[in-house]
């Protein structure tokens, strides 16, 4: 297995996480959540990250009570626009996944880094306009970022820095969520 490593003060080999930014338009729902799902459940082997291409400012209150109900903080998080990562000083990242909905026409950021890009649409539960259709639709895309999340933080180190990695990492964004109480 080989990982990339930081040498830290006393010249002890740290290994460096794998850094993930996800990636819609308005960075108010459905990056939000998936930052904070591989935040909690990926450890120290991850880092999550968020942005979008026309951030909404602020992160949708229903996004954040779907997070609190799991038991998620929610502290923190914001909406921001992808220019903070391009910037000199901005983490390396090693893979962006886009989680527009392109079955619903939304147009999804293109990201012109050196990272890995894959695509795991998700409808935008946040321009619902009925309350309760609307909770039910985010914890519908509750449900299925954390089975895509659950299926990242599975891959062994040595499967995130292989060459079949985009492969695996694409297909696992066309898998279904597991329903749920079963």
């Amino acid at each position: 297995m080989t990982a990339r490593c930081r040498l830290g003060k006393r010249r002890a080999m740290t290994p460096v996480p794998y850094t993930v930014l996800f990636l819609c338009t308005g960075n108010s729902a459905r990056s939000i959540l998936s930052e904070a799902l591989l935040t909690d459940l990926g450890g120290s082997r991850f880092r999550a990250l968020s942005a979008g291409s026309q951030p909404s400012a602020t992160t949708h209150p229903d996004g954040l009570a779907e997070l609190r109900a799991h038991g998620h903080a929610t502290r923190g998080y914001s909406s921001k626009s992808w220019d903070v990562f391009t910037e000199a000083d901005a983490p390396q990242i090693d893979l962006v996944v886009t989680v527009c909905d392109s079955a619903a026409a939304e147009s999804c950021p293109v990201y012109h880094g050196a990272a890995l890009r894959v695509h795991w649409p998700a409808p935008d539960p946040a321009h619902i306009a009925d309350e309760n259709t609307r909770r039910q639709a985010f914890a519908d895309v509750y449900a299925l970022c954390r089975s895509r999340i659950e299926a990242l933080i599975a891959l062994s180190d040595s499967e995130l820095r292989d060459s079949q990695t985009l492969q695996m990492l694409q297909a696992i964004g066309h898998e279904k969520a597991a329903p749920k109480g079963g």
